[in-house]
């Protein structure tokens, strides 16, 4: 025995070492160990051994004492991690030794039983799965934050003006509040994506073993079923060696982080002094170090970079998966760490986006002035001569960008312009058509479903509550 315990706590190699006469070069266990990273699996791992030796005893694979014994020491190992006293020992490779180890210190030989029945090529995967599976959970919540601080902003800005753009120029006159519903659906589908990924990846890999599965007589639906999963993964190569469900959470945070670049980028449009549609307070700016006057978006800047950053953790899983034979190889110790800095830079950028959205303060006279220019009411003109005077919509086209030539060169809006030298262009132009020639008249007209018109905007709001209400 005592032989025994100075294997299991003297060298690195004597975990797996019974094969080998030497411990591992310096340099193989500086490249060959995960502890500084996997750390982060502690709370999966610890939940999947229990929830294996809770199995194996119930199975008569390990005692009743011996399981007593495992879950005690586990419970400890877990309060002490919770409590930053537990040492992490980089000699000890991985999150599954660095428990295991501390387990036989605890309990001693109950605890070289904890690993009968499974390997740690299905103890990672399934540390891995609930890991993930907690991490969309908490992006999700995080998207719905965003989404009701938008809505509340929306609501706050239903009536506000401001010109919609297509190509970046002036296009239509829409309400601020229309706008910032855009990114709203957004985001809901970016909700969506993490959903179905999460139905696809809650299957159990635990119980697989290294590749082929166990002659125990092992019961996989029940750890499947402790640990939330819905079914035991179905075949034993794919639950060691598949890692689909990273590079789809990563995929997920690439197409989120898309919607936030894209939003950064206007909130960066907006600060601007030619556009000043929106201010943001003192805790999302910055200075300059040289020039006083500044005050720099650096949080939405930030947004929009670190967006380039979870590209490239989906870039780096995917380029480790595509020469991967069946079933592990150690180049999937790679994959942790793209996942972990995927989901620390999603997290942090809905954090500050949340924050920016509630801090932002729209300039409602700003937007409407710039919403007076560039001839943002020229459909609604086409619109009136289709609807009053029955013209094919081409026609109408064409007459409408007549009469814009004719404001442009006079240096005019539409509606300056006087009737006479508009039924000098169509002579069955009424004075009827000044009314839908303001901003106002325009941006209520649109009551189609979806639509800007104010009213459509707050029952798009009610609707949206309600939904993530419920």
């Amino acid at each position: 025995l005592l032989a025994i315990v100075r294997a299991m706590t003297s060298s690195p190699s004597t975990i797996w070492g019974g094969r080998f006469s030497a411990s591992p070069s310096a340099l193989l266990q500086q490249i060959n160990a995960s502890i500084g990273f996997d750390k982060r699996f502690a709370a999966q791992d610890i939940q999947g051994s229990q929830a294996h030796a809770t199995m194996l005893a119930q199975q008569g694979i390990i005692t009743a004492a011996d399981n007593t014994a495992i879950q005690q020491g586990l419970s400890q190992i877990a309060q002490e991690i919770a409590d930053g006293v537990f040492t992490f020992d980089e000699s000890l490779e991985d999150i599954h030794m660095n428990v295991e180890t501390r387990l036989f210190t605890l309990v001693g030989e109950p605890a070289k039983r904890l690993h009968t029945a499974r390997s740690r090529n299905d103890q990672v995967a399934t540390d891995f799965r609930l890991w993930v599976r907690t991490a969309i959970e908490s992006v999700e919540e995080q998207l719905t934050r965003l989404q009701k601080a938008l809505l509340a902003k929306a609501e706050t800005y239903s009536e506000t003006i401001m010109p919609g753009f297509t190509h970046l120029q002036p296009a239509q006159p829409i309400t601020f509040g229309h706008h910032l519903l855009a990114y709203v659906e957004m985001f809901g589908r970016d909700k969506s994506r993490f959903q179905d990924c999460r139905k696809r990846l809650n299957e159990c890999p635990l119980g697989a073993a290294a590749l082929a599965g166990t002659p125990f007589p092992i019961d996989r639906n029940q750890t499947a079923n402790a640990l939330g999963f819905n079914n035991p993964c179905r075949n034993s190569l794919d639950a060691v060696s598949a890692r689909d469900f990273a590079a789809e959470f990563l995929s997920c945070a690439s197409i989120t982080m898309v919607h936030l670049s894209r939003f950064a980028e206007e909130i960066v449009l907006w600060c601007t002094p030619q556009f000043n549609f929106i201010s943001l307070s003192d805790a999302y700016t910055t200075g300059s170090s040289i020039m006083p006057q500044k005050r720099n978006p650096d949080a939405a800047e930030l947004i929009r970079g670190k967006t380039g950053r979870v590209f490239g953790d989906l870039t780096a899983l995917l380029t480790l998966m595509k020469g991967l034979p069946l079933a592990y190889s150690k180049d999937l110790q790679e994959d942790k760490e793209p996942v972990f800095d995927g989901y620390d830079s999603l997290s942090v950028c809905l954090a500050v986006m949340t924050g920016m959205v509630d801090d932002m303060t729209a300039n409602s006279e700003a937007m409407l002035a710039a919403a007076q220019k560039g001839y943002l009411t020229a459909t609604d003109l086409a619109d009136w001569l289709v609807r009053t005077l029955n013209m094919p919509f081409r026609d109408a086209h064409h007459i409408t960008g007549t009469l814009v030539k004719m404001a442009e060169t006079q240096g005019v809006q539409l509606h300056e312009l006087s009737l006479e030298q508009m039924q000098g262009v169509e002579p069955r132009i009424t004075a009827e058509v000044l009314s839908v020639l303001t901003l106002e008249a325009s941006v209520n007209s649109r009551q189609s479903l979806g639509g800007t018109a104010p009213t459509r905007v707050k029952q798009a709001i009610t609707a949206a509550l309600a939904t993530l209400g419920s």
